[in-house]
């Protein structure tokens, strides 16, 4: 099948999609038209994209795109990858479409509307209209297009202004390896409210594809606190970008923990449209084998007195691949900019390889902005210290690559999240040698 061929076998059974999908609002169905004209002049993205030259994306097209029929997971597979103790609602859905047996409800305060897409939708799609996509600026080549014209299902939580939701929640995007699943993920949070989110992905151990849309608005004065864990099936394609349009004095920040997938990419942009904002994108990433992780963020400043901080560090071995592309980008009228931009990546293997470009863009003169990268293997001094101590040379590489990993697990609030990540990265570590 010739390249093209393939692409546009992505749009195969679209008119029927579309057909059996009458009842939508009108303004939905002109969206998802609108999506597929797109994705047929665009098509996927190519080594020849700039923003993908290290991130080949072929073997997406070996998956039928077209949505997979309801389907059903077995509990005791998909409850490995619910949270103990959480304290917050669980909220699952499978191959794109929520199951309410599978998840675990709890109770919220008033204000806050935890509703899945469907059902607002078919009760009251007022909220999406609004809001759905109008916090993206930066567009994935092609896979936005495809999420905007297929996505069946996913979740919005929708805080009224002065709200406190101190439950945390948890929203797990399952795949049973029919094909591909289009999760989506609307934010808003009205003026000083307060929540944290957060997303998982997994899968059983087959050939898949995620193509997964977060979109987070937040008001003046909003605090969310928003974590993304990435366990998919290590045969998986996951591909995901989180757009977060952020309002004066708010606070955000995210934590990216990225262990599983065969290709993983990860679009992370931000727009500070007020000052006094506060945002923190953090990242972790692991892999093995013949993988890659591809993580591009971009952080745009675009009004004054705001402050962002990031760092992303990733563990790669074998033959594995990291792709990382930080972009800040300061405006002319963004004085008093403060952003630090940090990726540190360690190679266990001689065929392990990584490519960073930080990048920062700055047309003001009253900032401080610093990035910087650093790359290398585990210090011969740290290791001949610990041998010396009596720590054979295993679990000496193995706890010089914990404390390594351990730095961005340790910065995740939410407890239950943070204990089972620790717990994985137990089960993962030591990497093979």
């Amino acid at each position: 099948m010739s390249p093209t061929a393939a692409q546009d076998s992505l749009l195969t059974g679209f008119d029927e999609f579309t057909a059996a999908r009458a009842s939508e609002p009108a303004w939905l169905r002109t969206s998802r038209a609108r999506a597929a004209a797109t994705f047929r002049d665009e098509g996927l993205p190519t080594t020849r994209h700039e923003e993908w030259r290290f991130t080949p994306v072929a073997g997406i097209t070996a998956v039928p795109a077209q949505p997979v029929a309801a389907s059903s997971a077995d509990a005791h597979t998909v409850g490995q990858f619910l949270f103990r103790d959480f304290g917050g609602p669980q909220l699952v859905f499978v191959d794109g479409r929520f199951s309410p047996a599978l998840s675990r409800t709890h109770a919220l305060p008033s204000g806050v509307r935890v509703a899945t897409m469907a059902e607002l939708l078919a009760t009251d799609p007022e909220p999406l209209q609004k809001h759905l996509g109008t916090a993206i600026r930066f567009r994935q080549v092609g896979f936005t297009a495809l999420n905007d014209a297929w996505f069946t299902d996913g979740v919005a939580i929708i805080a009224d202004a002065n709200v406190v939701v101190a439950a945390p929640i948890h929203v797990l995007y399952f795949s049973t390896g029919a094909g591909t699943s289009y999760p989506r993920t609307l934010v808003v949070a009205g003026a000083n409210s307060q929540l944290s989110l957060v997303e998982s992905f997994a899968g059983t151990d087959t050939a898949y594809v995620t193509n997964a849309i977060t979109e987070v608005i937040s008001a003046d004065g909003a605090h969310v606190d928003h974590y993304k864990v990435n366990r998919e099936s290590l045969t998986a394609h996951h591909v995901s970008s989180t757009h977060l349009h952020l309002a004066r004095a708010s606070v955000f920040s995210t934590h990216n923990i990225s262990l599983g997938g065969l290709l993983t990419r990860n679009d992370i942009n931000a727009t500070l449209d007020g000052e006094g904002i506060e945002c923190t994108v953090n990242g972790l990433y692991l892999a093995d084998g013949d993988r890659l992780v591809d993580n591009h963020t971009a952080i745009d400043h675009a009004k004054p007195h705001c402050h962002s901080y990031e760092i992303y560090k990733g563990v790669l071995d074998g033959s594995s691949r990291g792709v990382f592309n930080g972009k800040i980008f300061v405006r002319q009228d963004a004085q008093k900019t403060d952003a630090k931009q940090t990726n540190q990546v360690l190679l266990l293997s001689d065929d392990a390889t990584i490519d960073t470009k930080p990048q920062l863009e700055i047309f003001a003169d009253d900032v401080k902005c610093t990035h910087g990268a650093t790359v290398g293997q585990l210090s011969e001094e740290s290791l001949f210290y610990l041998r010396a101590r009596g720590i054979g040379k295993d679990d000496a590489r193995a706890l010089l690559i914990h404390a390594f990993a351990e730095d961005i697990v340790e910065r995740i609030r939410i407890e239950g999240v943070r204990r089972a990540l620790e717990q994985v990265l137990l089960a993962r570590l030591p990497i093979r040698e």
